[in-house]
Order: structure tokens, then C-alpha cells, then sequence
């Protein structure tokens, strides 16, 4: 199974997955062409992808949703209550072919399954996801709210993972931000830090091979600062960063 992060944070996120023969992208939070390129660089392609599966309705996660589907080709799968709020916001456009899965059901494709948790984040009807080829278990956790439960469960299930960690509480705390956002970033529906990202990994993480940082903030987070906080809660686990604005390394699982 291999993973590339297109890009992650919140002026746009997407990540394509592909295995067993299947080719999903997850989220279409940057532009058709943007998405092409950085594909076209790893010698992979978008149209004809098996799937386009929508985490949440906001735009950084779903504003080109219709583009991909249109223009590639490629079926769109989205919960209804995202649906509803994403047209409500988005111009999404003309769709076809709509599959809506239910938060915390699974989806198959061929001989790959992806299983969707629900999430307290501030989204419509937000969900993570485990890609499932048989061999491996690959994790997609960003826009978490908080650490709950059920994010616990899946990260000790999962041999990789894309994980939030979209903040360091200091540069957020004496950052120019107003009250109501940092707030909403810190709140039970809103982001996890670099240490909460850091623990959770410590505590429940302990199959992984390696973990890939993102949706980090651009304001609040830096790479380097990301990186020092979970080497020092992990020092033997193999990190990357996904990118803010660019694509990032084809990691296998």
C-alpha cells in the first residue's frame, strides 16, 4: 500500500492512497490541476480513480469535489449531512454519481476496505478512515476534535498513519489570533497539538512503522517544531510531515 499527501492543512488537503489495484483519493481541498501535477511527479494519475471519499464539509476538504468528479471521472462517496452542508456553502456543481456511506460504516473496493470512524471535530458529519488491503492498515486522522476514545482504538490497529497535529500550544497562546479562534482551535471540536498527537502515539501506537504529521498549522506550527516535539515523546518511531503546500514523499506501508 502506498500513501502521498498532495497536501495537508487548512488552505487545502488531499491524499492519495493506493493498493490491491485500487487508486482512492481522500478530500479535494486543492485544485484539479494541482492535484494532476503533483500526481503526475510521483508517475500516477487521477482520472478513472476508483473512489473520492469526503472527510467533511469544509471547503479546505471539499471544495473541489466536483472538479475531480466531472473532469477525472471519479465517483464521489460522501456521507448525506456532508452533502447537505457542503452544497449549502460550496458550489459543487453537477454530480452523477454519488455513493453516501454512514460514519463508521465500511466501504469496499475490490479486495481493499476502508473503514470510516466518526469524529467530534466541527464538522457536518465528519469521519477518519483505515484503508484495509489485507496485508497492511493504513490510518487517515486529521480534523480529530479531540482525542476520544474511538481514535485510541483505531490508531493501535493501524501499521501507518497520517495523524493531525496541528498546533504547539505556546506559539498558539501568544500568537496574533482573536480569543473565539483559539478557542475553537483547542476546544473539544476543534484541533489536537503536537503533544496530543505526540501522546496518543505513545500510548496506543505501538504497531506503527512510521507516522506522518499533518494539517499543521501555518500560524500556530512549524515542521521542525512539529518533528522535536514527537521525537521527544517517541524517539524510535520513523516520522514525515506532509506539506502545506506541495506533495510530499510516496510512503509504503
Amino acid at each position: 500500500m502506498n500513501l502521498i499527501s498532495l497536501q495537508s492543512g487548512s488552505n487545502g488537503n488531499c491524499v492519495y492512497v493506493e493498493a490491491g489495484g485500487v487508486r482512492l483519493i481522500f478530500d479535494a481541498g486543492i485544485s484539479g490541476k494541482q492535484a494532476v501535477e503533483r500526481l503526475a511527479a510521483a508517475g500516477r494519475d487521477l482520472s478513472g480513480a476508483n473512489a473520492l471519499i469526503i472527510s467533511h464539509d469544509h471547503a479546505d476538504h471539499v471544495r473541489c469535489a466536483g472538479i475531480y468528479h466531472r473532469k477525472f471521472g471519479v465517483p464521489l462517496y460522501i456521507t448525506e449531512k456532508t452533502m447537505r452542508a457542503a452544497r449549502s456553502s460550496h458550489d459543487l456543481g453537477a454530480l452523477r454519481e454519488v455513493v453516501h456511506f454512514r460514519a463508521g460504516a465500511s466501504m469496499d473496493f475490490g479486495r481493499v476496505r476502508v473503514e470510516t470512524i466518526p469524529t467530534p471535530h466541527d464538522g457536518a458529519d465528519g469521519a477518519v478512515f483505515i484503508i484495509d488491503d489485507g496485508e497492511s492498515r493504513l490510518g487517515i486522522f486529521t480534523d480529530l476534535g479531540h482525542v476520544y476514545d474511538d481514535l485510541k482504538n483505531a490508531l493501535s490497529s493501524v501499521d501507518a498513519a497520517l495523524i493531525e497535529s496541528n498546533y504547539d500550544p505556546d506559539m498558539l497562546r501568544t500568537g496574533p489570533y482573536p480569543r473565539h479562534l483559539k478557542n475553537r482551535i483547542t476546544g473539544s471540536r476543534g484541533h489536537i497539538s503536537n503533544i496530543e498527537s505526540a501522546e496518543v502515539i505513545a500510548r496506543h501506537g505501538a504497531r506503527l512503522r512510521w507516522a506522518c504529521l499533518g494539517h499543521l498549522s501555518g500560524e500556530n506550527n512549524t515542521p521542525e517544531v512539529a518533528l522535536r516535539t514527537h521525537r521527544s515523546i517517541n524517539r524510535g518511531l520513523t516520522y514525515h510531515v506532509a506539506g502545506r503546500y506541495g506533495a510530499g514523499d510516496l510512503l509504503v506501508v
